[in-house]
């Protein structure tokens, strides 16, 4: 009989309430594990544990939560083979991907545990004669965080170390699909020397521990990483508690890659390849509008089709493989009704879209490419979060810049082109956080900025050390010498 896992609350493991089942999508007759969930009351106790905790880690030297995060840096590192492959069991991501994954959440850790040892404040004169002014951060308090299933444990990893790095204590609510990558981090992070109450999992619904998170009065702050619809309900939420929490933002995505006829033709192709479907499409930085000029239209999507029938999609854990499955029945459902819509639309299916069989049961579907599509089409303008991109036909760069911008989001973009004036002008009329040359739209790196403009972002963003911003409140203090 599997064990069930249970939650960390308080310096303890814990019971549950209930059981949630972790699935492998690449074989759903092998359960991954059982783990516990959470209900109100033990929601409640881990934002009570949290609490009384803030004082003391609030106050705690940089060299003690250096030596912490450093700790859980090495272990993350040192078993980053194991760990990949438990996300990529669990997920569905190639072992690969799982593997990098890991990585950069060890990765996060040791940049954070070095940001402890450099945060400085700014002391200054005052227009007032005789006085002193001081600037210095301080930590926000209880952080409740809320993260999404397609990366279990790099985007938990880069909440968590900036959250422990400044002095805050953490309520940590993982997605219920991909409990084991968070249980495995839990674990690392009890065993770093922080105090009992630091850190907490809860692992359970939305609609119960997450509710209960926004709803706490003893929570300062909500970092979320999910669907633009519940991140409007999160923003409201925080809005309208008493006292009102700080909130973080990062929601969904429509990400333009241009392709300019001076692009270098097998460098676009990979560029696509990479950005729309590694992954299995599964990123909010997914480049699934292929804008390409006229006079490379047509040589791109007969190299892009080339090129998706080479590749193989097949269970996450086999050696060789390109794609994983999609992650579960009701994400592939939703990739599939995408599909359709496209062709109702009358964007023409140029490749893929068809569901695939292999040795064992799984959510397998064969990467899809639209071509014929136009920026009105619902396919052009809602996330599908899958392996499906389009194709859209643009007469000139202008015309490529203008559709491009036109989304209600703004999260990454990208251009292909061997032009170093399209490439700066892009870089500077972009829409969006994060612009990419000749490079996937998916991939950045872990000591930079993470995010980006309109519907897909709101709030300080994520990683390097613009991370501060979220979660350390500032302080201006005057002195008067006497």
């Amino acid at each position: 009989m599997t064990a069930i896992l249970k939650n960390f609350i308080g310096g303890e493991w814990v019971d549950g309430s209930g059981v949630t089942k972790n699935i492998n999508p690449s074989n759903t007759n092998d359960l991954v594990g059982e783990y516990a969930k959470a209900d109100k009351a033990q929601t409640e106790k881990a934002i009570a544990a949290a609490k009384a905790a803030f004082p003391a880690w609030a106050q705690s030297t940089p060299q003690v939560r250096y030596d912490a995060l450093n700790k859980i840096s090495l272990e993350i590192i040192a078993r980053k083979e194991e760990l990949g492959r438990l996300l990529a069991r669990e997920e569905g991501k190639t072992l690969p991907e799982g593997i990098g994954e890991v990585a950069r959440a060890g990765q996060i850790f040791a940049f954070f545990a070095g940001e402890a040892l450099r945060l400085i404040g700014e002391k200054g004169a005052s227009v007032r004669p005789g006085l002193d002014v001081e600037l210095t951060r301080e930590p926000v308090g209880v952080i409740g965080m809320i993260t999404p299933w397609n990366f279990p444990i790099a985007i938990p990893a880069w909440k968590i170390a900036p959250a422990l790095c400044y002095g805050n204590t953490v309520v940590f609510k993982p997605a219920e699909l991909v409990p084991g990558s968070a249980h495995a981090l839990s674990e690392i992070i009890t065993r770093s020397g922080i105090p009992a109450g630091v850190f907490n999992l809860v692992v359970g619904s939305g609609s119960v521990v997450g509710q209960t998170l926004l709803e706490h009065p003893d929570v300062a702050g909500i970092s979320f990483t999910g669907s633009v619809q519940t991140g409007r309900k999160i923003a409201q939420a925080c809005v309208l508690s008493n006292p009102m929490k700080k909130f973080q933002l990062e929601m969904g995505g429509k990400n333009p890659l241009v392709v300019l006829d001076d692009a270098d033709l097998k460098t676009a192709v990979e560029v696509a390849i990479n950005g729309s479907y590694f992954s299995t499409g599964q990123r909010c930085t997914a480049s699934s509008r292929l804008i390409v000029t006229e006079g490379i239209h047509d040589r791109f999507v007969a190299a892009m089709t080339e090129r998706l029938s080479g590749l193989t999609v097949d269970d996450a854990l086999k050696a060789g493989v390109h794609i994983g499955p999609v992650v579960d029945q009701s994400q592939l459902d939703q990739d599939l009704r995408y599909i359709k819509i496209g062709q109702d639309e009358g964007a023409k299916l140029a490749f893929g879209g068809e569901l695939l069989k292999r040795e064992t049961p799984g959510h397998y579907l064969q990467p899809a490419l639209f071509t014929e599509a136009n920026n009105n089409m619902r396919i052009s303008r809602e996330e599908v979060f899958g392996p499906v991109a389009a194709v859209i036909r643009a007469k000139n760069y202008d015309e490529a810049l203008a559709i491009s911008n036109d989304t209600e989001f703004g999260l990454a973009s990208g251009i292909c082109t061997s032009s170093l004036k399209y490439a700066s002008h892009y870089k500077r009329n972009s829409e969006s956080g994060m612009v990419m040359v000749n490079l996937p739209t998916a991939g950045v790196d872990y000591h930079v900025p993470f995010g980006g403009r309109k519907g897909s972002s709101y709030g300080a963003r994520e990683q390097g050390s613009y991370a501060r911003e979220f979660y350390t409140t500032v302080k201006t203090a005057y002195t008067f010498p006497g």
